[in-house]
């Protein structure tokens, strides 16, 4: 068994924050374990960390709804790699719908993967850290779980305001184990796809009406706050918490 931690990130082989923060991770020199649906993209993130941490980086698909999946691959990487020490949950789906318009497919979909997703990969990941007496979990929510707005469906929101409180009750019941469970909350974190789904106008407006900082978030900026939130020297007081990253668009305290 390395020395190193091993962490889980799940929905990390995309052009967003999941990429973002296994690569934070893994030059922080933690063995980054990548799961994802994409598993071309997948097994290039995988080969590309592997090569520059000098340690194996597996990639394992994972559809995080699928709750007998999870821990078919969270109890495969515990035997390969003999631990688990962080797990970050970055999984997440949406698709926008008035309520008095909302399939149920789309509601349960959405809380399936949103907030269950996030469930299940903490309830296979906990025993491990519990073993250990220690261990870290960052569970990404989204300012849509504190804002009264359309912007980002009910669905979405309620789903997010679960993982804000799914992590407070985590991190209630397992800092005895010496656990610490955050959460964080961005705001918009620009990646290429965006581009596909929104026009430039909304990019502009976002800039022009909301943005304090003058710019969108980059995926890096959630990436060095989970860094930092799993260190437990920087960090090692910090449970319970949940931080918004929105460049002042949704301040909250």
């Amino acid at each position: 068994m390395s020395d190193r931690k091993v962490a889980i990130v799940t929905a990390a082989a995309g052009a967003g924050i999941g990429s973002a923060v296994a690569r934070q991770l893994a030059a922080d020199g933690m063995q980054v374990v990548i799961t994802d649906l994409h598993e071309g993209r997948m097994t290039k993130l995988s080969e590309e960390l592997s090569q520059v941490s000098g340690v194996e980086c597996p990639s394992y698909k994972l559809d995080v709804s699928d709750h007998a999946e999870v821990e078919a691959v969270f109890g495969a990487v515990a035997d390969r790699l003999g631990r688990i020490d962080v797990l970050v949950n970055n999984a997440g789906w949406s698709k926008i719908e008035p309520v008095a318009e909302m399939s149920l497919d789309t509601w349960q979909r959405c809380l399936a993967i949103d907030l269950t997703g996030t469930f299940s990969c903490m309830r296979f990941a906990l025993p491990h850290m519990i073993a250990a007496r220690s261990g870290a979990i960052v569970n990404i929510s989204s300012i849509s779980g504190w804002e009264m707005t359309t912007e980002h469906g009910a669905a979405y929101s309620a789903a997010k305001a679960g993982v804000m409180a799914l992590t407070r009750v985590a991190a209630a019941e397992n800092g005895k184990h010496g656990i610490r469970v955050n959460a964080i909350a961005p705001g918009l974190i620009y990646n290429d796809f965006l581009r596909r789904i929104y026009p430039d106008e909304f990019f502009d407006s976002y800039l022009e009406k909301k943005a304090v900082v003058n710019r969108l978030g980059r995926p890096e900026d959630i990436a060095h706050l989970v860094s930092f939130l799993v260190d437990d020297v920087k960090a090692g007081y910090i449970t319970g918490e949940t931080y918004g990253v929105s460049g002042g668009v949704h301040p909250h305290a």
